[in-house]
C-alpha cells in the first residue's frame, strides 16, 4: 500500500492544484519512483489511498499496467482518514496477509525485497538516522527489537513498514494516526525493526524537495 492521500499542506501553493504524490521529482512524480521500486522488488499488488485531488493520482497512474503491477484505490472521501484511518479502511482491499505500506511523500533507496514477508510481531518498521527536520526521533531498536525512545540511540520511523492486519483489529474505522497504535504494539514488545542508514528523505517542504533533487543530480 502506497498512502498518498495527504493535503500537502507545507508544499503549497504547489499542491493546491496537484496532489503531493504527483509532484516531479527527478523529472518523473514522486508516487512513480514508488512503483518503479515495488515493481522491481517483486510486488505485483498494490493499493494507493487517496483524497485530496485523488482523481488525477488515478488518471496518471490508471491501472498499473506500465510499471507490470496491478493497482487499486481506496478512496478517501469526504476528507482523508489519516496515516492509520487509511490503512484500516483499505484491509478489505490488502486481504489477511502481511502487507507492505509506504508513505507516498518520501524518497529512498532502501532495498524493499529485503523486508521480512512473515514479521515476528504485528509490524516491522525501517528506521533512519534522525533528519535535522525531526532531531528528536521515534523509536529505538534493541538488536531486531523496537523498544521505547527512551532505551538508546533515537531513530525515526522512514514511513516504510510490514504490518499484519491484527494490528488493527478492535480499531474502529475512522480518522486517526499510525503513530499511537505503533506504539502501543512496541509496548506489548510486538515491533521488530532494521536501521538503514542510505539515501532517504521526507519530501514535506520546498527545501526538502530541493534536497532530493540535488541529491539525483549528484
Amino acid at each position: 500500500m502506497i498512502l498518498a492521500a495527504g493535503r500537502g499542506e507545507r508544499m503549497r501553493p504547489l499542491t493546491d492544484t496537484m496532489p503531493k504524490p504527483l509532484i516531479p521529482v527527478g523529472g518523473r512524480p514522486l508516487i512513480v519512483h514508488h512503483l518503479e521500486r515495488l515493481a522491481a522488488a517483486g510486488f505485483r499488488d498494490i493499493v494507493i489511498n487517496h483524497a485530496h485531488l485523488g482523481d488525477l493520482i488515478e488518471a496518471a497512474l490508471g491501472d498499473g499496467e506500465r510499471w507490470a503491477v496491478r493497482i487499486r484505490y481506496s478512496p478517501e472521501r469526504p476528507a482523508a482518514l489519516g496515516t492509520g484511518g487509511g490503512i484500516r479502511n483499505a484491509l478489505r482491499l490488502i486481504g489477511a496477509e502481511p502487507f507492505l505500506v509506504v508513505n507516498g511523500d518520501v524518497w529512498t533507496d532502501f532495498p524493499l525485497e529485503t523486508l521480512p514477508q512473515d514479521p515476528g510481531g504485528d509490524a516491522h518498521l525501517v528506521l533512519v538516522p534522525n533528519p535535522p527536520h525531526h532531531p528528536a526521533g521515534d523509536f529505538c531498536l534493541a538488536g531486531h527489537r523496537v523498544v521505547d525512545p527512551d532505551t538508546g540511540e533515537r531513530l525515526t520511523f522512514s514511513g516504510i513498514g510490514v504490518y499484519r492486519p491484527g494490528l488493527f483489529a478492535g480499531v474502529e474505522a475512522g480518522v486517526f494516526a499510525l503513530g499511537p497504535l505503533l506504539r502501543e504494539a512496541v509496548t506489548r514488545g510486538e515491533v521488530t525493526g532494521q536501521r538503514y542508514a542510505g539515501a532517504w528523505f521526507d519530501v514535506g517542504t520546498p527545501e526538502r524537495l530541493a534536497e532530493v533533487e540535488a541529491f539525483l543530480r549528484r
